[in-house]
Protein backbone atom coordinates (compact mmCIF):
# COMPACT_ATOMS: atom_id res chain seq x y z
CA UNK A 1 0.00 0.00 0.00
CA UNK A 2 1.37 3.41 -1.01
CA UNK A 3 1.83 5.51 2.12
CA UNK A 4 2.99 8.69 0.38
CA UNK A 5 0.31 11.31 -0.16
CA UNK A 6 -0.01 13.68 -3.08
CA UNK A 7 -0.02 17.24 -1.75
CA UNK A 8 -2.23 18.38 -4.61
CA UNK A 9 -4.87 15.76 -3.90
CA UNK A 10 -4.92 15.95 -0.08
CA UNK A 11 -6.29 18.22 2.61
CA UNK A 12 -5.36 18.43 6.29
CA UNK A 13 -8.59 19.05 8.21
CA UNK A 14 -8.27 20.41 11.75
CA UNK A 15 -11.51 19.86 13.65
CA UNK A 16 -12.67 22.10 16.53
CA UNK A 17 -9.26 23.02 17.91
CA UNK A 18 -11.01 25.92 19.63
CA UNK A 19 -10.27 27.87 22.80
CA UNK A 20 -13.56 26.85 24.36
CA UNK A 21 -12.69 23.17 24.04
CA UNK A 22 -8.91 23.14 24.48
CA UNK A 23 -8.62 25.65 27.31
CA UNK A 24 -12.02 25.18 28.95
CA UNK A 25 -10.57 23.94 32.25
CA UNK A 26 -7.47 22.40 33.80
CA UNK A 27 -8.36 18.87 32.75
CA UNK A 28 -8.97 19.93 29.14
CA UNK A 29 -5.62 21.73 29.00
CA UNK A 30 -3.84 18.66 30.37
CA UNK A 31 -5.56 16.30 27.96
CA UNK A 32 -5.01 18.48 24.91
CA UNK A 33 -1.33 19.32 25.57
CA UNK A 34 0.22 16.29 23.78
CA UNK A 35 -2.52 16.38 21.14
CA UNK A 36 -1.66 19.99 20.26
CA UNK A 37 2.03 19.14 20.02
CA UNK A 38 1.30 16.27 17.63
CA UNK A 39 -1.15 18.32 15.60
CA UNK A 40 1.40 21.13 15.25
CA UNK A 41 3.92 18.66 13.80
CA UNK A 42 1.45 17.44 11.19
CA UNK A 43 0.37 20.99 10.38
CA UNK A 44 3.98 22.03 9.80
CA UNK A 45 4.53 19.03 7.52
CA UNK A 46 1.37 19.81 5.56
CA UNK A 47 2.39 23.43 5.07
CA UNK A 48 5.89 22.43 3.99
CA UNK A 49 4.52 19.99 1.41
CA UNK A 50 1.99 22.47 0.01
CA UNK A 51 -1.00 20.44 1.17
CA UNK A 52 -4.26 22.37 1.53
CA UNK A 53 -5.13 23.17 5.16
CA UNK A 54 -8.73 23.55 6.32
CA UNK A 55 -10.33 24.23 9.69
CA UNK A 56 -13.80 22.98 10.63
CA UNK A 57 -15.01 25.22 13.45
CA UNK A 58 -18.20 25.23 15.52
CA UNK A 59 -20.20 28.36 14.68
CA UNK A 60 -23.44 28.18 16.68
CA UNK A 61 -25.96 30.89 17.47
CA UNK A 62 -26.06 32.00 21.10
CA UNK A 63 -29.79 31.32 21.33
CA UNK A 64 -29.38 27.74 20.13
CA UNK A 65 -31.27 28.54 16.94
CA UNK A 66 -28.86 26.54 14.76
CA UNK A 67 -28.49 23.57 17.13
CA UNK A 68 -30.02 20.13 16.66
CA UNK A 69 -33.08 19.57 18.83
CA UNK A 70 -33.38 15.83 18.44
CA UNK A 71 -34.75 13.58 21.17
CA UNK A 72 -31.99 11.85 23.12
CA UNK A 73 -31.29 10.32 26.51
CA UNK A 74 -28.01 12.06 27.40
CA UNK A 75 -25.69 14.89 26.47
CA UNK A 76 -22.40 14.27 24.65
CA UNK A 77 -20.75 13.17 27.88
CA UNK A 78 -23.50 10.68 28.75
CA UNK A 79 -25.06 12.82 31.45
CA UNK A 80 -28.84 12.12 31.54
CA UNK A 81 -31.05 14.91 30.22
CA UNK A 82 -33.84 15.80 32.62
CA UNK A 83 -37.38 16.04 31.24
CA UNK A 84 -38.22 19.60 30.26
CA UNK A 85 -34.59 20.78 30.26
CA UNK A 86 -34.81 23.68 27.82
CA UNK A 87 -31.03 24.25 27.80
CA UNK A 88 -30.02 20.71 26.82
CA UNK A 89 -29.79 21.59 23.14
CA UNK A 90 -27.67 24.72 23.59
CA UNK A 91 -24.13 24.41 22.20
CA UNK A 92 -20.90 24.80 24.16
CA UNK A 93 -19.37 27.17 21.62
CA UNK A 94 -21.02 30.34 20.29
CA UNK A 95 -19.77 31.77 16.99
CA UNK A 96 -17.92 35.08 17.14
CA UNK A 97 -16.82 34.68 20.77
CA UNK A 98 -13.27 34.23 22.11
CA UNK A 99 -14.14 30.59 22.83
CA UNK A 100 -14.73 30.03 19.10
CA UNK A 101 -11.20 31.05 18.08
CA UNK A 102 -8.67 28.49 16.89
CA UNK A 103 -5.94 28.06 19.51
CA UNK A 104 -2.77 30.04 18.92
CA UNK A 105 -0.62 26.90 18.57
CA UNK A 106 -2.50 25.98 15.38
CA UNK A 107 -3.44 29.42 14.05
CA UNK A 108 -4.81 29.49 10.50
CA UNK A 109 -3.20 31.51 7.74
CA UNK A 110 -5.01 33.71 5.20
CA UNK A 111 -4.75 31.05 2.50
CA UNK A 112 -6.35 28.33 4.62
CA UNK A 113 -10.00 27.34 4.30
CA UNK A 114 -12.20 28.16 7.30
CA UNK A 115 -15.33 26.01 7.37
CA UNK A 116 -18.05 27.12 9.83
CA UNK A 117 -20.22 24.18 10.88
CA UNK A 118 -23.46 23.71 12.79
CA UNK A 119 -23.51 19.94 13.20
CA UNK A 120 -21.01 17.28 14.25
CA UNK A 121 -19.86 16.51 10.70
CA UNK A 122 -17.60 18.97 8.91
CA UNK A 123 -19.41 18.07 5.69
CA UNK A 124 -23.03 18.59 6.76
CA UNK A 125 -24.42 21.87 5.41
CA UNK A 126 -20.96 23.36 4.73
CA UNK A 127 -18.99 24.24 1.61
CA UNK A 128 -16.21 21.74 2.42
CA UNK A 129 -17.07 19.11 -0.17
CA UNK A 130 -17.61 21.73 -2.88
CA UNK A 131 -14.16 23.18 -2.19
CA UNK A 132 -12.46 19.79 -2.16
CA UNK A 133 -14.12 18.61 -5.39
CA UNK A 134 -13.20 21.89 -7.09
CA UNK A 135 -9.53 21.26 -6.29
CA UNK A 136 -9.55 17.57 -7.22
CA UNK A 137 -8.85 16.47 -3.64
CA UNK A 138 -9.57 12.83 -2.84
CA UNK A 139 -7.79 12.33 0.51
CA UNK A 140 -8.60 13.84 3.91
CA UNK A 141 -6.18 13.83 6.85
CA UNK A 142 -8.29 14.35 9.95
CA UNK A 143 -7.38 15.39 13.49
CA UNK A 144 -9.02 17.17 16.41
CA UNK A 145 -11.69 16.50 18.99
CA UNK A 146 -13.77 14.91 20.11
CA UNK A 147 -12.92 11.52 18.67
CA UNK A 148 -16.32 10.01 19.48
CA UNK A 149 -18.37 13.00 18.32
CA UNK A 150 -17.18 15.30 15.52
CA UNK A 151 -14.22 13.21 14.38
CA UNK A 152 -16.37 10.09 14.09
CA UNK A 153 -19.20 11.91 12.35
CA UNK A 154 -16.81 13.53 9.85
CA UNK A 155 -15.01 10.24 9.24
CA UNK A 156 -18.24 8.40 8.44
CA UNK A 157 -19.30 11.22 6.11
CA UNK A 158 -15.93 11.27 4.33
CA UNK A 159 -16.11 7.52 3.83
CA UNK A 160 -19.64 7.67 2.43
CA UNK A 161 -18.63 10.49 0.07
CA UNK A 162 -15.82 8.35 -1.31
CA UNK A 163 -12.79 10.11 0.17
CA UNK A 164 -9.61 8.33 1.16
CA UNK A 165 -9.13 9.03 4.84
CA UNK A 166 -6.14 9.23 7.19
CA UNK A 167 -6.99 9.69 10.87
CA UNK A 168 -4.11 10.94 13.03
CA UNK A 169 -4.64 8.89 16.19
CA UNK A 170 -2.47 10.84 18.64
CA UNK A 171 -3.69 14.21 17.32
CA UNK A 172 -7.28 13.34 18.27
CA UNK A 173 -8.77 13.25 21.75
CA UNK A 174 -11.89 12.54 23.76
CA UNK A 175 -12.79 12.98 27.42
CA UNK A 176 -13.58 9.26 27.39
CA UNK A 177 -10.31 7.46 26.61
CA UNK A 178 -12.06 4.12 26.17
CA UNK A 179 -14.25 5.59 23.40
CA UNK A 180 -11.17 7.03 21.70
CA UNK A 181 -9.30 3.73 21.88
CA UNK A 182 -12.26 1.69 20.65
CA UNK A 183 -12.73 3.89 17.60
CA UNK A 184 -9.04 3.93 16.72
CA UNK A 185 -8.64 0.15 17.11
CA UNK A 186 -11.92 -1.32 15.94
CA UNK A 187 -13.98 1.20 13.96
CA UNK A 188 -11.78 3.63 12.04
CA UNK A 189 -9.46 0.99 10.46
CA UNK A 190 -12.51 -0.23 8.49
CA UNK A 191 -12.77 3.09 6.67
CA UNK A 192 -9.39 4.76 7.01
CA UNK A 193 -5.68 4.50 7.50
CA UNK A 194 -5.10 5.17 11.21
CA UNK A 195 -1.63 6.65 11.71
CA UNK A 196 0.37 8.47 14.37
CA UNK A 197 1.50 12.05 13.89
CA UNK A 198 5.01 10.89 13.02
CA UNK A 199 3.63 8.47 10.45
CA UNK A 200 1.36 11.16 9.00
CA UNK A 201 4.34 13.49 8.66
CA UNK A 202 6.21 10.79 6.75
CA UNK A 203 3.20 10.34 4.47
CA UNK A 204 3.41 14.06 3.74
CA UNK A 205 7.10 13.76 2.89
CA UNK A 206 8.49 15.26 6.08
Amino acid sequence: MNERLSAGRSVLLLFDFLEGHVNRDRESKRRYAPVLANAAKVLAAARKSGTLVAYANADHRSDGGSAARTLRDTDNRLNPIKPGDGDAHKPLITGGTPEARVVAELSPRPEDFIVPKHRWSAFHGTYLETALRARGIDTVLLMGGSTDVGIASTAFAARDLGYNLVIVSDACTSPEQDNHDQLMRRIFPRMARVRTASEACAMLGA
